[in-house]
């Protein structure tokens, strides 16, 4: 899920109002694309800690000085009590455009590590697992103690919590800080106003405004008198060794030798250097990452230097592999325009068809290399070094990021119009690989899924918290535009009920014309106008201004009149609004469930009860089973649902036949191990959620179906798992439910691409009281750069008169 942002009287069954036209309050605490709070660390000091002091570091993303004259930086518990209050430390000075910001906060009694010369200094005794800390225009102390509040001071330039902090920013605080890790801001300085997506855990990394790493050293430069000038007796070999973490891990080394192969002036800046005399072991890597904080470093591909630092395992997150670098580097440039090490090809047939070793769920770092074998271990152990593939299909579009994610292995379970497909945990597609150019005035080519970059493209391998091991390209492959066209499903027959699940990626009222344009032709054009639409992630009428406002009337208004300009039907709708903050996503935004229906082809039958707190219940009659409460939700107090969307259920006449259709958005995976991370195999902590989820459903449906066995029931939405999932195996249990993604050839199985996985997320599924369908996944979205949602929608065309078998 992506996060994006008058009034109205909701009656029971959200029937529509009308809407007087007021300008809607515009969200605060836009996402910063200045100053931002960039990395943030409590446990300075304390036992088991490295550093000697709390920190917090200060960004700024712009291109110009950012003035902190009269600014803050302030923190608060992170559960506050009433008398708890904001302690301030004052700043001076300004952060220069692309430049850190250091604030030294208390020292402990512990740690052996000084900070950085500190930019600023205050006294505050931070917590090490979990606080919040804001940076403000003023120093007067902030007041607010929820997220609400804080949300609406228009004095907070940008706020982090971190931990257990009620106080946030987005879906839920940053996670994993604790005495050794802080949590810090992604290389990017991305902000989305979600603590939770751009912050990740990790070795604490403060960087002063002169670009001084901790210990007092400097970055240096290749002028620097003090670089080393005869070459040490360490190479790069012995500083990766054969397992992931290095046996030089936290030494000194002095005058290693190498050609720099590639030099990255934005984000984590530094430069990779490579051995040109490697050594016999295939497991021993010949290259290295140079980190040189916030200074842009001074060499150039092609110069043979020496550099002298510490050697670090630098940690994206506490989940994730490591990068080794030497930080704190003193270099010395020895000669310039050197021919570069030949690259090592990546290939089809040079990358092993198994993933990962595994470790019983625990750390791989340890375990030798084995990079005949495992994917993960081959990239561990070319970690730094220059590659090279060749005419590689697009398998996940380009992103904002500018990102684009390829294939090594054109025939790794390809889909039809050209991703590779992700059928089974144990299958994890061992081409893909996730490309980025090193040269700013030159990213990658807008691609979408099926294109080729053709010819070579070379770089240095990487690794970083999203997609692990990347190629960080010096040499970019031409494009070669495969034209990928967005589908359009037919129209449904007048006797079929056409049913349709479409996750809209936040959509609210204060979105873009242009955003419910696109999304409103997908409905109109794309799924040629369903007689139901069950929407995901619909937003209340200001989505993150959170002000206590729950109802969708602006929003809902807006979408259904898209539609009707994009050729569509006059759409109707209902709803359940939420209770203010109670069912999750973003903090005042209040994400929930949503029916559009065509009353020209389809009733609604209405039924007062339903409220966001009343279970609905399966009720017999002498004439089959009808809802206590239309629209109604599933056990909405149970547990399962907690901070989570509750399902909408609807019940519906097409015909004169009823049809029961229950709108679902699942728990979400964030907090799940990544694929590629340390921990094999990776656990998917999400899951036990959704499992309960899908539990509680499955369960309804089966008193829907002892009501009346042959009840038609259309269960679908974002469920946020796959088909091979616990998940499914929970909500189709007694085989009440059948998925229809299954249903389709192998080929076609997936409705969302995520890390080059072509993948299911959504689903349709129908009860054994639906004996003919016709089912089609619509791809609009998932696979382009430029899409409306991250999710395809889908249909089924069900024909409520069928006789017999069903069928696709």
């Amino acid at each position: 899920m992506h996060i994006s942002r008058p009034r109205s009287v909701l009656l029971a069954g959200a029937v529509a109002v009308t809407l007087s036209a007021t300008a809607l309050p515009a969200a605060f605490a836009a996402p910063s694309s200045t100053a931002v709070i960039s990395e943030v660390y409590g446990g300075g000091g304390n036992s088991g800690a490295t550093l000697t002091r709390d920190f917090i570091e200060l960004a700024n993303a712009g291109t110009a000085a950012y003035d902190l004259s009269g600014f803050s930086v302030q923190y608060l518990p992170a559960a506050p009590s009433a008398g708890s209050l904001w302690q301030v430390s004052a700043l001076t000075g300004s952060v220069a455009p692309g430049g850190r910001y250091l604030v030294a906060e208390a020292a402990g009694t512990g740690g052996t590590v000084a900070l950085p010369t500190p930019d600023a200094t205050g006294t505050v005794a931070m917590a090490g697992g979990g606080g919040t800390v804001a940076l403000v225009s003023g120093t007067t102390p902030l007041t607010c103690k929820t997220a609400a509040d804080c949300a609406a001071d228009p004095r907070i330039v940008d706020l982090v919590g971190y931990g257990t902090a009620v106080v946030r920013e987005g879906s839920g605080p940053a996670t994993g800080a604790s005495n050794t890790f802080s949590v810090a801001r992604g290389t990017s300085l991305a902000d989305t106003d979600d603590n939770a997506a751009d912050f990740t855990a990790g070795v604490p990394t403060p960087v002063n405004s002169a670009g001084q790493t901790p210990g007092g050293s400097d970055p240096g430069d290749p002028g620097d008198p003090g670089g080393p000038t005869e070459p040490g007796t360490v190479r790069i070999h012995d500083i990766q060794g054969t397992t992931r973490v290095s046996p030089l891990n936290g030494r000194q080394v002095t005058g290693v030798p190498g050609i720099v192969t590639g030099v990255r002036t934005t984000g984590s800046r530094g430069f990779w250097i490579q051995d040109t005399a490697p050594d016999a072991d295939a497991r021993t890597s010949e290259g290295v990452f140079v980190f040189t904080g916030s200074t842009a470093p001074e060499v150039a591909v092609g110069d043979s230097v020496l550099v002298s630092g510490k050697v670090d395992e630098y940690y994206p997150s506490t989940t994730t592999q490591s990068i080794t670098e030497i930080s704190a580097p003193r270099t010395t440039v020895l000669s310039s325009g050197n021919t570069l090490p030949a690259p090592v090809v990546l290939d089809a047939a040079s990358i092993p068809d198994a993933y990962a070793p595994s470790a019983d769920g625990g750390s791989i770092d340890s375990l030798a290399l084995d990079p005949s074998a495992y994917a993960l271990d081959l990239y561990e152990s070319l970690e730094g070094t220059r590659v090279r593939i060749s005419d590689t299909r697009v398998t996940g579009a380009t992103t904002a990021y500018d990102e684009v994610w390829v294939t090594v292995k054109p025939d790794e379970n390809r889909t039809g119009r050209g991703g590779t497909l992700y059928s089974s945990y144990n299958d994890q597609n061992t081409g893909r690989i996730k490309v980025m150019s090193l040269e700013p005035s030159k990213p990658v080519p807008v691609a979408d899924v099926g294109d080729v970059l053709s010819g070579a493209t070379t770089g240095v391998v990487d690794y970083a918290s999203f997609g692990g091991y990347n190629l960080q390209a010096t040499e970019l492959g031409t494009l070669t535009d495969n034209h990928l066209q967005r589908e359009v499903t037919r129209k449904q027959k007048g006797n079929e009920l056409a049913v349709a699940t479409y996750n809209v990626e936040n959509l609210d009222a204060l979105d873009e014309q242009a955003k419910f344009d696109t999304l409103a032709k997908g409905v109109a054009v794309n799924l040629s106008s369903p007689d139901i639409v069950s929407l995901e992630e619909i937003q209340d009428d200001n989505g993150a201004v959170n002000d206590g406002t729950v109802g969708s009337e602006a929003t809902l208004k807006r979408f259904t009149d898209a539609i009707v300009a994009a050729g569509g039907p006059r759409y109707a709708w209902r709803y359940i609004a939420p209770e203010n903050n109670k069912d999750g996503g973003e903090p005042g935004g209040n994400i929930r469930n949503v029916f559009l229906f065509n009353p020209e082809r389809v009733d609604f039958v209405d039924r007062a009860g339903g409220d966001a707190t009343t279970a609905v219940t399966a009720v017999k009659t002498k004439k089959g089973v009808t809802l206590s409460a239309s629209p109604g939700r599933i056990t909405p107090a149970d547990a399962a649902w907690a901070d989570s969307r509750k399902p909408l259920v609807g019940e519906f006449r097409f015909h004169g036949k009823p049809v029961f259709v229950i709108g679902n958005h699942f728990t979400s995976k964030g907090g799940d191990q990544p694929l590629h991370g340390r921990y094999q195999e990776p656990k998917r902590s999400s899951e036990t959620k959704r499992v309960k989820q899908a539990t509680e459903v499955n369960t309804f449906v089966k008193s829907l179906l002892a009501a009346d066995d042959s009840a038609r029931v259309i269960t679908l939405g974002d469920l946020n798992d796959f088909a091979f999932s616990p998940t499914m195996d929970a909500l189709t249990n007694g085989e009440v439910l059948k998925p229809l993604i299954t249903t389709l050839p192998a080929s076609e199985q997936y409705s969302y691409v995520y890390e080059g996985n072509s993948q299911t997320l959504d689903h349709i599924l129908t009860s054994p009281g639906i004996r003919r369908f016709d089912y089609d996944v619509v791809h609009i979205n998932a696979e382009f750069a430029d899409q409306a949602s991250d999710h395809d929608p889908q249909v089924v065309r069900v024909d409520v008169n069928a006789q017999g078998n069903g069928g696709h």
